[in-house]
């Protein structure tokens, strides 16, 4: 599923992996955080040697789970977390920061902490790229009743649990809070379901997106949490659950109007006077 993710969000962004106005070089190094599979940096790294440019990329994750058996000698992979990256060695060490999806694991104070650490260890001048998807409100793939229940469903667990929704509005504040200038963000649409409808009311990029079953499994994956926590008032149980999610993925493969946002939110942190 992460894999799959990967290909739709470079999709999205036009087949690039990085939106960043960098210029690396061989030798420089760069900070992959939340790198599950690694599957983003093998890829940045065969791309850039391809170009002749031999990078030491360093991927950090909370858990190995995901970890490939093999890759290159310049991949490096650590159980790390962004909000507390290792010390005195790792400060203004890297030469460009890329993370992606982190949205429903962290609160304002974790993302505060993990803008601040990311601030102290890429290197005067270097960028700084956080892609992240849409996660409040979500009317853009609430069309017919089970995927608007569950669209209202999911907010509700959100703010219970006091996760950060409109990013694109929030990173941008923090990153300058947190010294980063030269900062922007970059919004593209990926359709869920059926091809999205060109007439549809909004100015994205027309891009292959997620089919309803992959959408589907993304919702599933929140069933423990939801159910834990007592469905808020929403559903009572386990299959209740199960047929809201089911029901909305009807509802997503037949509509030619659902879709999702990602973001990329860019930020440079200040050269050396």
């Amino acid at each position: 599923r992460l894999n799959a993710q990967h290909n739709i969000i470079t999709n999205a962004f036009g087949g690039k992996l990085s939106v960043a106005p960098i210029n690396l070089a061989t030798g420089d190094r760069v900070l992959e955080s939340a790198a599950g599979s690694g599957i983003w940096a093998l890829e940045f790294f065969e791309t850039n040697r391809a170009d002749g440019i031999t990078l030491d990329i360093e991927c950090i994750d909370i858990s190995s789970e995901q970890f490939p058996t093999t890759h290159p000698p310049e991949i490096k992979f650590s159980v790390n977390s962004v909000v507390n990256l290792p010390n005195h060695e790792w400060t203004e060490r890297f030469s460009f920061a890329h993370q992606r999806l982190l949205v429903s694991a962290m609160n304002d104070s974790l993302w505060h902490l993990a803008v601040a650490e990311l601030f102290r260890v890429v290197k005067p001048g270097a960028w700084v790229e956080l892609v992240e998807i849409e996660a409040q409100g979500f009317g853009s793939w609430s069309v017919g009743p089970h995927s608007t229940k569950l669209a209202f469903l999911i907010n509700t667990m959100y703010d219970k649990r006091g996760v950060i929704g409109d990013l694109s509005v929030y990173l941008p504040l923090i990153l300058k809070e947190a010294g980063f200038v030269d900062i922007k963000c970059e919004a593209r649409h990926a359709p869920i379901g059926g091809e999205a409808d060109a007439a549809a009311p909004h100015k994205f990029t027309q891009v292959k997106g997620f089919d309803s079953e992959m959408w589907r499994e993304l919702w599933m994956g929140m069933k423990e949490p939801v159910i834990e926590a007592g469905g808020y008032g929403i559903v009572k149980t386990v299959e209740e659950y199960d047929s809201l999610v089911q029901g909305a993925a009807a509802e997503w493969k037949t509509s030619k109007e659902a879709y999702t946002t990602f973001y990329a939110i860019l930020a440079r942190k200040p050269s050396s006077k």
